[in-house]
């Protein structure tokens, strides 16, 4: 099947981005996590996908928790990287009320993808993305592009590229600070009542 030019562009983007991080420029260790102030945040929009069995996802329904929500792709060399963090991270704060969902826009939709995260033991919500999704979401024109929403399903943070696995793990324990300085305050977090 050949490639949308749509996604030529986004394979071109993601490699140029890849060769910037490979080729010397270490910007990702100073880079500072720090997650928007609640005053500008924006509502991630909401949407509804099937994941791998069929079952439908609707990213209102995670509201109340704290959400990284990855748009990638199977032939996305920066997605490889990410995606073993995004297992860890689901592994390690699922209790703690946070969770993955991984938007898939490979074309060839579950065909190739169902295989692919099975073999990467992906242990968190898989969805094919639409490109109706993407615009949604100012077009993602690059892969990865991540948005981490706060427990109200409103955008905390977004990544477009590879940013380094402790990026976003200062920027989940921001979140999760949050909610736990709110519950030890008395305060129930919004959307919780």
């Amino acid at each position: 099947m050949s490639r949308s030019p749509r996604h030529l562009l986004m394979a071109l983007t993601v490699l140029l981005g890849l060769g910037i991080f490979a080729g010397g420029c270490n910007s990702t260790g100073s880079v500072k996590a720090a997650v928007k102030p609640e005053k500008d945040r924006n509502q991630a929009p909401d949407f509804s996908l099937k994941d791998a069995d069929g079952r439908t996802v609707k990213l209102s329904d995670y509201r109340g928790k704290i959400v990284l929500l990855n748009f990638w792709a199977t032939w996305c060399g920066p997605c490889k990287i990410e995606i073993p963090w995004f297992v860890d991270f689901e592994q390690r704060y699922k209790d703690r009320g946070f969770a993955v969902i991984g938007i898939s826009m490979d074309e060839e939709g579950w065909e190739i993808v169902k295989p692919y995260i099975e073999s990467k033991k992906v242990n968190y919500r898989v969805v094919i993305g639409t490109d109706e999704v993407a615009d949604l979401y100012g077009g993602v024109s690059s892969l990865p592009t991540s948005f981490l929403l706060d427990r109200n399903g409103k955008i905390a943070g977004v990544h477009v590229g590879l940013v380094s696995k402790s990026v976003y793990q200062n920027e989940i324990d921001q979140l999760l600070e949050n909610l736990s300085s709110a519950a030890a305050a008395g305060d129930s977090p919004p959307g919780t009542k």
